[in-house]
């Protein structure tokens, strides 16, 4: 199940979380959290899947030309709500470009304060508001208590032109088991 080691903790940066229906309300219900971080000192991640009202061109005029469809700010998760963390994905890894900082593959954070990247350098960018942060050992625990469906993650799941379906895609494209979670009702009480 790990992708590498830190002192002997396996990490799952660079991964999905998929929400099961363990978690019933709040910011997390139904939700995919792509991993920014993940070691010792805990974890990071931004849902991907939770587009808001607001455009990027009203927010940040600067960047609306980076970002993917539908253009809109995401709320990446509960904390720190009133900033804004970009992620973006690049075409060519060896290319670093000026502001990019790799998290995983061709994935990574865009300084929203630096200066833009070149046309061509992203293949595609997404701004939250707000991320989601665990504490060392807790997604350890949530994954444990069965909260969370930890699966690998593909680029264009961070750029998804219809987020609101990445939920049930994502399970989809799972082997064995797990598929069947795509199948559930909206309402488990419909049953």
């Amino acid at each position: 199940m790990s992708v590498g080691h830190h002192g002997g903790m396996s990490t799952v940066r660079g991964r999905l979380l998929v929400a099961t229906s363990a978690i019933e309300t709040g910011p997390f219900r139904r939700s995919v959290v792509y991993l920014l971080d993940h070691d010792a000192d805990g974890a990071l991640g931004v849902i991907v899947n939770r587009p808001l009202e607001s455009d990027v061109d009203e927010v940040l005029p600067d960047w609306a030309d980076w970002v993917n469809a539908p253009g809109r700010l995401f709320q990446g998760g509960p904390v720190g709500m009133d900033s804004a963390l970009a992620v973006g994905v690049v075409s060519d890894v060896s290319v670093r470009p000026v502001g990019w900082r790799q998290t995983d593959g061709r994935v990574g954070l865009v300084d929203l304060d630096g200066p833009r990247p070149h046309h061509g350098d992203l293949l595609g960018m997404r701004v939250f508001a707000g991320y989601a942060g665990w504490t060392p050992g807790q997604l350890e625990a949530e994954i444990e208590e069965g909260a969370w469906l930890v699966v690998p993650a593909v680029e264009s799941d961070l750029l998804s032109p219809a987020p609101e379906r990445l939920w049930r895609e994502v399970l989809r494209r799972q082997s064995g088991e797990i598929r069947y979670w795509a199948n559930l009702p909206d309402d488990p009480g419909q049953n």
